[in-house]
Protein backbone atom coordinates (compact mmCIF):
# COMPACT_ATOMS: atom_id res chain seq x y z
CA UNK A 1 0.00 0.00 0.00
CA UNK A 2 3.01 2.22 1.09
CA UNK A 3 4.29 2.43 -2.81
CA UNK A 4 0.84 3.30 -4.14
CA UNK A 5 0.93 6.26 -1.78
CA UNK A 6 4.12 7.00 -3.02
CA UNK A 7 2.62 6.89 -7.02
CA UNK A 8 0.01 9.18 -6.14
CA UNK A 9 2.12 11.44 -4.51
CA UNK A 10 4.34 11.61 -7.33
CA UNK A 11 1.44 11.74 -9.64
CA UNK A 12 0.42 14.62 -7.80
CA UNK A 13 3.87 16.46 -7.81
CA UNK A 14 3.96 16.11 -11.52
CA UNK A 15 0.68 17.05 -11.99
CA UNK A 16 1.26 20.50 -10.19
CA UNK A 17 4.37 21.20 -12.24
CA UNK A 18 2.48 21.03 -14.99
CA UNK A 19 -0.48 23.22 -13.89
CA UNK A 20 -2.92 20.55 -13.49
CA UNK A 21 -4.11 21.82 -9.94
CA UNK A 22 -7.49 19.40 -9.95
CA UNK A 23 -5.57 16.67 -10.58
CA UNK A 24 -3.09 17.12 -8.37
CA UNK A 25 -5.16 17.74 -5.63
CA UNK A 26 -7.47 14.68 -5.98
CA UNK A 27 -3.80 12.44 -6.75
CA UNK A 28 -2.51 14.09 -3.27
CA UNK A 29 -5.52 13.59 -1.35
CA UNK A 30 -5.36 9.81 -2.52
CA UNK A 31 -1.81 9.39 -1.31
CA UNK A 32 -2.89 11.32 1.63
CA UNK A 33 -5.50 8.35 2.39
CA UNK A 34 -3.38 5.55 1.30
CA UNK A 35 -0.41 6.77 3.51
CA UNK A 36 -2.66 7.04 6.40
CA UNK A 37 -4.29 3.73 5.54
CA UNK A 38 -1.05 1.90 5.51
CA UNK A 39 0.23 3.74 9.19
CA UNK A 40 -2.61 2.24 10.84
CA UNK A 41 -2.57 -1.44 9.29
CA UNK A 42 1.27 -1.37 10.01
CA UNK A 43 0.63 -0.22 13.62
CA UNK A 44 -2.43 -3.00 13.86
CA UNK A 45 0.03 -5.70 12.89
CA UNK A 46 2.93 -4.55 14.95
CA UNK A 47 0.47 -4.91 17.95
CA UNK A 48 -0.89 -7.83 17.49
CA UNK A 49 1.98 -9.39 16.61
CA UNK A 50 3.53 -8.40 19.75
CA UNK A 51 0.02 -9.38 21.24
CA UNK A 52 0.80 -13.10 20.07
CA UNK A 53 3.68 -12.97 20.87
CA UNK A 54 3.74 -12.55 24.96
CA UNK A 55 0.70 -15.29 24.66
CA UNK A 56 3.22 -18.00 23.39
Amino acid sequence: MLPYAIVFFIIALLAALFGFGGIAAGAAGIAKVLFVLFIVLALASFVIGLWRHRGS
